[in-house]
C-alpha cells in the first residue's frame, strides 16, 4: 500500500478510535499549546516581543507579538503550524526509544513554562494548571498508565498537527482573509493563503508518516526503560 494513503488511513483510524475515549477533546489543547509556544520561540529569536498568548476552549489560540521588520513576521508565522508538526515526530522519537517518562516532564515543562511567562489570563490558566496536575499525577502511576497516557497525547498531537492545515486550506477556500497564519504569509508575501496552507498540510502529512515509521519501529524493551502496552491557530 502507498505510504502517504496508509497514513492517511491510520490517521483516520486513530482519529476515530481517541474520540471514543472521555476527555480526550479537551487534552487536544496540547497540539494548541505548542503551536503558539512555537510562535512565541521564533519571536524571542527574532528579537521581537511576546506580549500574551491566549489558548482558548475550542482548540484555537492566539500570539500576541511585538515585531520590528517584515521577514521577522514571515518566520513567526510559519513556526506554529510547522513546530507542531516537528513536536509530534519527537514525541514518537521518544516513544520509539523508550523515553516517555522523560517526555511526559517535557510536556509538563513546556505548560509550566506557558502559565509563567505567556498565559495569564482566560481558559488557558486553568487549562494549563489542570494539564500540569493530572500529568504529575498519572506520572507516579507507574509504567503502564504513564506510558498509555503519553501514546494518548503522541496520538492527539499527532492527529491536531494534520487537522490543523486541512481546516486551515477549507479556510482559505471560503475566505483567504481570515486564515490565519496562512491568510498573515498571503499578505506578506505574493503567494495566496491557500497556497500556504496546502504547503503547511503536506509538511504535516510528512511529519505524520515519519512518526507513524517510528511507531511501528519501536525499539525493543530494555532493562531499566519504559515499557508499555495577532499569530492565530484557527
Amino acid at each position: 500500500m502507498n505510504k502517504w494513503l496508509k497514513t492517511i488511513l491510520f490517521l483516520l483510524g486513530s482519529a476515530f478510535l481517541t474520540r471514543l475515549i472521555p476527555f480526550s477533546s479537551w487534552f487536544r489543547t496540547v497540539d494548541t499549546m505548542v503551536h503558539e509556544l512555537g510562535h512565541a520561540i521564533v519571536t524571542l529569536l527574532v528579537s521581537g516581543r511576546v506580549m500574551r498568548i491566549e489558548l482558548n476552549a475550542d482548540h484555537s489560540g492566539v500570539t500576541y507579538s511585538l515585531l520590528s521588520t517584515g521577514w521577522s513576521s514571515i518566520l513567526v508565522s510559519l513556526a506554529g503550524y510547522t513546530l507542531a508538526a516537528l513536536f509530534a515526530l519527537l514525541l514518537f522519537l521518544g516513544y520509539q526509544r523508550r523515553r516517555q517518562a522523560a517526555g511526559l516532564i517535557g510536556l509538563m515543562g513546556i505548560a509550566l513554562l506557558m502559565m509563567v511567562f505567556f498565559v495569564h489570563r482566560g481558559f488557558g490558566v486553568w487549562w494549563l494548571g489542570l494539564f500540569l496536575l493530572i500529568s504529575g499525577i498519572i506520572y507516579f502511576l507507574g509504567p503502564a498508565v504513564r506510558n498509555f497516557y503519553y501514546l494518548l497525547l503522541a496520538f492527539l498531537c499527532l492527529e491536531e498537527s494534520v487537522m490543523g492545515p486541512l481546516t486551515l486550506v477549507l479556510a482559505a477556500i471560503r475566505s483567504p482573509g481570515e486564515a490565519g497564519d496562512a491568510a498573515n504569509l498571503a499578505r506578506m508575501t505574493p503567494l495566496p493563503a491557500v497556497l500556504w496552507a496546502i504547503l503547511f498540510l503536506i509538511f504535516s502529512l510528512w511529519c505524520a508518516s515519519m512518526s507513524l515509521r517510528l511507531f511501528w519501529s519501536r525499539r525493543p524493551a530494555q532493562h531499566g526503560t519504559d515499557s508499555s502496552t495577532a499569530y492565530e491557530r484557527a
